[in-house]
């Protein structure tokens, strides 16, 4: 019987029990892609990842990732807490790993404390700054059981964004942050009513106080009632929050998943380039569970 190894981590966090959690198959070969959407699904956390042999070899894996129901060109958590578990099996070349993605090629930056035990990683993200289109106050309202006037729009209206995959990001006052509860019908009529979105909202709700920020994301049509951390979310507010404000440089904190009982930090450091708005996003991980899948 085919054995395939995984390890978890929670991703974005110092403690366990807090953060992101994280499945890695650390020798994906052999598994079909419905068998890997299976395995996302039977695990059944926010995302899982599958690692492979690279196309390239100047690059150290290909790394494909599944939420439950379907397969992703990118996310932070999962590239954050594989790289993670990859370098603790010394997989990193002098403290960076490279991905290749559907989204593009990932590079990883290793962290370790001062004795050289990892305890994170860095990642930057594979596009520039691209803005869809922007979505109307009330129908976003309506998805968290908000009013319209909870929505905050003097920087920005509820705009489709991505440096790698896309999310609604929002602004809401302070106040409302901890009332959003999704409303799964308003979710699925959003998206009857604009093509556009292509059946996918993922919906970044962030508070913010200078250059730290309180998040929250949920994304029920994909089985995500809400995510604790969500690290290609952070790093696509990270470029637009940049952009709106001017400069060439800034650091982002984003504190989520605090109303879920998992508190997650992340790191955002976001950059204006030649081609447009970049971020990187990190935070720390934790060892949890070890075993194998028998297929």
């Amino acid at each position: 019987m085919p054995r395939f190894p995984y390890e978890t981590v929670d991703v974005f966090t110092d403690r366990p029990f807090g953060g992101n959690p994280l499945a890695v198959f650390t020798e994906a070969r052999g598994l079909s892609d419905a068998q890997m959407q299976a395995l996302a699904a039977e695990i059944n956390y926010s995302e899982t990842t599958f690692v492979l042999p690279a196309d390239d070899p100047a690059n150290d894996a290909r790394v494909r990732i599944f939420h439950r129901t379907a397969e992703m060109p990118f996310a932070g958590h999962p590239n954050v807490g594989t790289a993670y578990v990859l370098a603790r099996h010394g997989r990193d070349r002098d403290g960076v790993l490279r991905f290749e993605q559907k989204a593009g090629l990932v590079e990883i930056a290793v962290e370790r404390d001062a004795i050289g035990a990892v305890t994170g990683a860095v990642i930057a993200a594979p596009q520039a700054l691209s803005l869809g289109m922007e979505l109307p106050i009330d129908e976003i309202a309506g998805c968290v059981g908000l009013s319209s006037d909870d929505i905050a729009t003097a920087a920005h209206k509820p705009v489709n964004a991505s440096v790698g995959v896309k999310f609604v990001l929002t602004q809401v006052e302070p106040e409302a942050l901890a009332r959003a509860t999704p409303d799964l019908a308003a979710f699925r009529k959003l998206v009857w009513l604009h093509g556009e979105l292509a059946g996918r909202l993922s919906l970044f709700l962030y508070a913010r106080d200078g250059n730290t920020i309180r998040a929250r994301m949920f994304a029920p049509l994909a089985g995500t009632w809400e995510d604790p951390a969500t690290g290609s979310a952070s790093a696509t507010l990270g470029a637009l929050l940049l952009s709106l404000d001017g400069g060439d440089k800034a650091a982002f904190t984003i504190a989520q998943g605090v109303e879920m009982g998992r508190p997650s930090l992340l790191k955002v450091t976001s950059w204006r380039a030649e081609d447009g708005y970049h971020s990187r996003v990190g935070g720390s991980c934790i060892p949890m569970f070890r075993g194998e899948a028998l297929l």
